[in-house]
């Protein structure tokens, strides 16, 4: 396991998915043996606007809250600031729109690209998948996970 704390940051509009993506990445962080914080703010998040969520993980994490200049990776632009030098950002663009079958797997395929970046192994992050969403859209969602990881 890892010494240090990775720090990410998912941000995007309300109804985007943004939440229930943090919420896998924590699951898989924590299925993986990591101590895990999260926090999220909503803003004017049920008539679209900005939602954020701060996922931290390590050995030992103190805070929900990423420390500005130290997120490893964000989805939007606007939280550019808060990328540490050599930290990753994942967009949305990433990831082709003949690619997915159903189109609200984004989030999921966006998070099969960032684990890429992560030392959590690839059956946590399905076992969270599984665990955050109704049965009939496993199967879908991990295809799209297994997508962002190509």
């Amino acid at each position: 396991m890892q010494n240090t704390v990775i720090n990410v940051v998912i941000a995007g509009l309300g109804g985007q998915g943004v939440i229930k993506a943090s919420d896998v990445l924590a699951d898989a962080a924590f299925r993986a043996g990591f101590d895990v914080k999260k926090s999220e703010i909503h803003g004017m998040s049920q008539r679209g606007g900005s939602v954020s969520s701060d996922v931290r993980f390590g050995r030992g994490v103190l805070s929900p809250m990423v420390p500005v200049g130290e997120v490893d990776s964000t989805q939007v632009e606007p939280n550019r600031h808060q990328l540490k030098p050599g930290g990753v950002i994942i967009v949305p663009e990433l990831i082709g729109d003949d690619v997915l079958e159903n189109k609200k797997s984004l989030n999921i395929a966006l998070l099969g690209a960032l684990s890429k970046h992560l030392q959590i192994p690839e059956a946590d992050w399905h076992v969270a998948v599984k665990a955050s969403l109704p049965e009939k859209l496993h199967e879908v969602n991990i295809r799209a996970f297994g997508a962002g990881r190509r």
